[in-house]
């Protein structure tokens, strides 16, 4: 990992790598090591989900096809923590409209590597 690993360019690569996971049902074993103890994932279908419900479910989703993450950007929020927002529309096999939605993942340094704390997914509607 960077020097720092709370920049731009390193929570970038780590959501990336979240994402490549979930194109090979891999998902819930990524999470669920990537996430702390408490921390949950809220959803576009308003479902709140915690770290042990996403290790032991995610990797049975449906896997995405294909993704891309845009307008990414940086939030500090403290010391030893940030907040990666971007754009993400990803696809599946077989259905017609692409998944579009604003993404916010907050993260926390864990014995000096980033922790998923908080992850939540805005809609994109027009």
């Amino acid at each position: 990992m960077a020097d720092d690993p709370l920049t731009l360019d390193a929570l970038l690569a780590l959501e990336q790598r979240g994402w490549e996971s979930l194109t090979r049902h891999e998902g819930g074993r990524f999470y669920g090591a990537l996430m702390t103890a408490d921390a949950v994932m809220i959803l576009v279908n308003g479902m709140v989900l915690d770290r042990e419900t996403i290790a032991a479910t995610l990797d049975d989703s449906p896997a995405w096809s294909t993704f891309t993450l845009e307008d990414a950007r940086l939030v500090p929020t403290g010391q030893a923590s940030a907040a990666l927002v971007y754009r993400a529309t990803a696809a599946r096999d077989g259905e017609d409209e692409p998944f579009v939605a604003l993404m916010s993942s907050h993260y926390t340094l864990v014995d000096g590597e980033p922790a998923l704390t908080l992850y939540q997914q805005t809609t994109v509607t027009h």
